[in-house]
């Protein structure tokens, strides 16, 4: 399953111009705001936390990225840009004297209510294996793969994909645990090509961003009244896949989810306290 990665261990952290403006456009993307993350973002931020200038030159990197991200053609409207554009805005704000404040980028304050709920929904989600013949819109489709854009990712890469099938469009493409199949199949994804922004990650980062964009999917099936289930398959079961849609050797493939209206509902698996299981606490 990791072999697909040999090919871009050794690829180098820093790029010339040239190189910059040769490799792909998921690529240079991923670079850019890795570069714009490590080398801007970072340090801006800890320098407005510790009341502290940034140091001299702070921005040269970021800035460079913006040329060439115009040199290669790309639009200046992308969120990708617009990104680099503020923190470089925060940034020369912030160096020219002026009191930067972070407050109008604060989310609105978590009320009691919206707590329960939450805890309510990581609690009260389970795996269902039993769906209804109900059809799944689109649309929320769509809104709860957007739930696993917005996890966590390592660096800011960015690297999750989506393969979403239908299971009367490819009856019983899917074969594994999930029988009978659910109605609809995501397969959660990898660009490894983003990885090539930085390949002194470890892989367990690579798993990490997966597994985060997986669990923020699974709660926001149940937060909005579906059901699904957490599968992995075998290589054989990849392999088919990857020969069925002529996926690209870059596109790694993680895991599965099966969601739809489920038909049953299992018994809550119970869980230790809390206590139980905190092995260090100083």
């Amino acid at each position: 399953m990791w072999d697909i990665l040999e090919k871009y261990e050794k690829a180098p952290l820093l790029l010339s111009d040239e190189q910059y403006l040769a490799i792909s456009d998921t690529e240079f993307r991923a670079r850019f705001r890795e570069r714009v993350h490590h080398t801007l973002e970072v340090q801006l931020y800890h320098a407005l936390a510790s009341n502290r200038p940034l140091g001299a030159g702070q921005t040269d990197t970021a800035v460079h990225m913006c040329e060439l991200w115009q040199k290669r053609g790309l639009p200046v409207d992308h969120h990708d840009y617009k990104y680099a554009q503020c923190i470089l805005d925060l940034a020369r704000r912030s160096a020219a004297g002026e009191t930067v404040s972070l407050d109008q980028y604060a989310p609105p304050p978590i009320t009691d209510a919206d707590r329960e709920v939450f805890f309510r929904v990581v609690h009260d989600r389970r795996s269902v294996r039993a769906f209804s013949d109900r059809e799944v819109p689109d649309e929320l489709i769509n809104k709860v793969l957007d739930a696993g854009l917005w996890a966590a990712h390592a660096c800011n890469l960015q690297s999750i994909r989506y393969l979403v099938v239908r299971e009367k469009d490819e009856p019983w493409l899917f074969r594994g645990s999930d029988i009978p199949p659910g109605p609809v199949h995501i397969a959660v994804m990898q660009d490894e090509r983003c990885y090539l922004a930085n390949t002194v990650m470890s892989l367990k980062n690579r798993i990490l961003d997966a597994g985060a964009a997986t669990t923020n999917i699974l709660l926001a099936i149940h937060a909005n009244g579906l059901d699904g289930v957490w599968l992995t398959y075998e290589n054989h079961m990849i392999d088919a896949l990857r020969k069925r849609f002529e996926l690209p050797d870059y596109i790694r493939i993680v895991d599965f989810i099966d969601m739809g209206y489920g038909v049953q509902t299992p018994f809550p698996p119970q869980r230790p306290d809390v206590s139980e299981r905190i092995i260090v606490r100083v």
